[in-house]
C-alpha cells in the first residue's frame, strides 16, 4: 500500500500585487507521512511564500492546498493542525521557558497540571530539562532554537513547517543544531517541511529536496539523485560546491563534477569508458585538504574555465601555469540542451 499523503499543493499560486510574475507558480507537490521535506532555492525563490500558504498565512491566488486529505484553504493556523517555527524563534523574553512552551496549550485553555506534563514531556524531548526556569536571554542561541521546537511539539501538530529556523546560528552551532533536528524528527516522526538557502542542511536533511526558482519547481527527488542528476542547468550549478561545470559542445552542455575529474596518469593505460581532455590551470586553492585546480578545459567541447577538486589522496604533482592531462567516466558526464537547458540523453 503505497504510504499517506500528509500534505498536498495542487496548482498552488501565489500573485502578489504589482509583481510581474507570480511568487509562486502552479506548484504541484505531495509528502509522505512522516517525511522529511527540503525546500530549497536562493532568495526570493518563492518558498517561503509556499509554506506560509501551507501554514495559512497566506491565501493562495489559485489552486489547493489539502492537509490530511483535507481541503484547508481558507481555514485560519491553529484549525490546519500545523505547528511553525521561524527563523527568528519569537519567544517571549519575559516568561521563562516553562511558561513560553506552556503558551499555546494555555491559549487552548488547557488544565495547568496537563500543560506542565506536557511541556516537562517536550522539554526532555528536546534536552530543556534543566533549563525550564530560565529566560531567553539566558539562552544560547541553540538552546533558544530547541525551545521554539519544544513550544511548537507540545500541540501535537500533524505537520512541522520551519523556515530557515538555523540562519541565526554560527557555522559550528549550526552543524550541532542539524543533528539536533535530525534526531528530533527520528524521535517524533512527524511530517516536516523545512525551508532553507542552504544546499549543506538541503542534502544533509531531506528525505527528498525541492529545488525552487522563479516560483517553479525545478526539480524534487532524494539528495543523491538531484546532486548526481540534475534535470536542468540550474540545479546543476545551484547543487554542489563548487558547482557543476558546464562546458559548451555544438548543440549540447557538457556537465561533470569537480570531483569526478582526475589526472589521465592515475589511471595510466586504463582509459576504457573515460573522456580525455586537458586543463591549463592557472590557479591552485588548498581547502580542508583538497586542491582546488582552476583552469580553462580543452576538448571536451569550446574551451571553457572549470574547477576540478583533488582529494588528498591523489598526489600528483600539479603546479600553476602548466598543461595536464585530466580523464572523466564517460558514465558520470551529464548532457544539456543548449537551448532548453534542460537534461537530455547522451548525444550520438
Amino acid at each position: 500500500m503505497a504510504d499517506a499523503v500528509a500534505v498536498e499543493t495542487v496548482s498552488l499560486t501565489k500573485r502578489f500585487p504589482g509583481g510581474d510574475r507570480p511568487a509562486v507558480d502552479n506548484v504541484d507537490l505531495a509528502t509522505e507521512e512522516g517525511e522529511y521535506l527540503v525546500l530549497l532555492g536562493p532568495s526570493g525563490c518563492g518558498k517561503t511564500t509556499l509554506l506560509r500558504m501551507i501554514a495559512g498565512l497566506e491565501q493562495p491566488s489559485d489552486g489547493e492546498v489539502r492537509i490530511g486529505g483535507d481541503v484547508v484553504n481558507g481555514l485560519p493556523p491553529r484549525a490546519r493542525r500545523i505547528a511553525m517555527v521561524f527563523q527568528s524563534y519569537a519567544l517571549y523574553p519575559h516568561k521563562t521557558v516553562r511558561q513560553n512552551i506552556e503558551f499555546p496549550l494555555k491559549a487552548e485553555k488547557m488544565p495547568p497540571d496537563k500543560r506542565r506534563e506536557r511541556a516537562e514531556w517536550a522539554a526532555d524531548l528536546l534536552g530543556l530539562a534543566g533549563l525550564l526556569d530560565r529566560r531567553p536571554r539566558q539562552l544560547s542561541g541553540g538552546e533558544r532554537q530547541r525551545v521554539a521546537l519544544a513550544r511548537a511539539l507540545v500541540r501535537e501538530p500533524s505537520v512541522f513547517l520551519l523556515d530557515e529556523p538555523l540562519s541565526n546560528l554560527d557555522a559550528k552551532l549550526r552543524a550541532v543544531a542539524r543533528d539536533d533536528l535530525k534526531e528530533f524528527h527520528k524521535e517524533v516522526g512527524t511530517t516536516t517541511i523545512y525551508v532553507t538557502h542552504d544546499q549543506v542542511e538541503a542534502m544533509g536533511m531531506g528525505d527528498r529536496i525541492v529545488v525552487m526558482l522563479d516560483g517553479q519547481v525545478r526539480q524534487v527527488g532524494p539528495p543523491q539523485a538531484v546532486y548526481e542528476r540534475p534535470d536542468d542547468t540550474f540545479v546543476a550549478t545551484f547543487l554542489g560546491s563548487p558547482p557543476m561545470n558546464l562546458v559548451p559542445r555544438d548543440d549540447v552542455i557538457v556537465g561533470f563534477r569537480p570531483e569526478k575529474a582526475l589526472p589521465a596518469d592515475v589511471l595510466g593505460e586504463r582509459l576504457d569508458g573515460h573522456t580525455r581532455w586537458s586543463l591549463d590551470v592557472n590557479r591552485i586553492e588548498y581547502l580542508s585538504g583538497d586542491r582546488h585546480l582552476h583552469g580553462l578545459a580543452t576538448g571536451l567541447g569550446k574551451p571553457t574555465p572549470v574547477i576540478v577538486r583533488l582529494p588528498a589522496t591523489v598526489l600528483t604533482p600539479i603546479e600553476a601555469g602548466t598543461t595536464y592531462g585530466f580523464v572523466v567516466r564517460e558514465a558520470d558526464l551529464r548532457y544539456f540542451d543548449s537551448e532548453t537547458e534542460r537534461a537530455r540523453e547522451s548525444p550520438a
